[in-house]
């Protein structure tokens, strides 16, 4: 059985699936075997990055898996040690050698590093890759939106997405509603937060059962809601089935307050703050 996931147009007229599969972890032919399940039942949105040292991985599946390449939608990162614009370039190539891919269909810079202060330069870089042909679609990751306001004003170009950290306990509205007006599509990572612990939660528990639906399910669909793109990671093939099984109910205008109000100001998972956090 394969799922059909719905898409979202990004500001350069690309599209992503609205739900992916986050791939932190999973490496080896354990992880290999995890992203194939995946992409077998549905999933064609595959989030990588560079320092999660899997990019060989997410390759061999694409390779082992039926679905055409030019179906699935493949994403890495940039690390931070390599925003210097010659070092970007030559991490954008050697990312795709090591997934023996020919092209990024998105690629993003995984930090600003603001203390380095060299994103733009890392950001000129993956606008060249795309003019290149080595990427489809460019934007960034935990990006501020002063970091985003001075990418357009010294480029000229705008990231299509912004991929952030976003849950129930840290639900990023503020930032959110700028990449609206900004035309950027909000990506969430960590989109389940800590599973164990937000699966005890009883606003999302009493939900859940008023929907016939796990607390996963209901987390995701919060964030179909929101018009974001979500990126549970899980090597099960239950709950990857799981995770993608969210278009056959909706919440309420009631049941989404209710989600909002679980956010809080000290919400995120390592109190990695964007403005200060550096990442190598």
């Amino acid at each position: 059985m394969s799922i059909s996931i719905p898409e979202i147009t990004l500001n350069d007229g690309f599209s992503l699936p609205v739900v992916g599969l986050g791939t932190y972890s999973l490496r080896g032919n354990a992880g290999v075997n995890a992203i194939k399940h995946a992409i077998d039942i549905g999933y064609r949105l595959i989030d990588s990055a560079y320092n999660y040292e899997n990019e060989g991985t997410v390759g061999e599946a694409i390779r082992r898996s039926s679905t055409p390449r030019d179906q699935l939608i493949i994403t890495s990162k940039l690390p931070g040690r390599y925003h210097s614009y010659d070092k970007a370039v030559l991490a954008i190539q050697e990312s795709l050698y090591r997934a023996n891919l020919d092209y990024y269909d998105v690629y993003l810079i995984h930090w600003p590093n603001p203390k380095q202060d060299l994103y733009v330069e890392a950001w000129q870089a993956l606008i060249d890759a795309q003019k290149w042909g080595l990427i489809r679609s460019i934007g960034v990751s935990n990006f501020l939106p002063e970091h985003l306001e001075r990418l357009e004003k010294e480029t000229g170009v705008m990231p299509s997405v912004n991929q952030i950290e976003l849950h129930p306990f840290f639900n990023q509205e503020q930032q959110r509603k700028w990449h609206e007006e900004n035309k950027i599509i909000t990506e969430s990572w960590s989109p389940l937060a800590r599973a164990n612990a937000i699966q005890e939660n009883e606003t999302i528990k009493k939900i859940a059962e008023r929907h016939n639906k796990s607390v996963s399910q209901v987390i995701l669909r919060w964030h179909y809601q929101l018009g974001a793109v979500s990126i549970p990671k899980s090597a099960s093939p239950s709950r990857q089935l799981e995770n993608i099984s969210i278009f056959d109910f909706s919440l309420d205008e009631n049941e989404m307050n209710m989600m909002a109000e679980l956010s809080r100001p000290d919400g995120r998972l390592n109190s990695q703050d964007p403005a200060t956090y550096e990442e190598f």
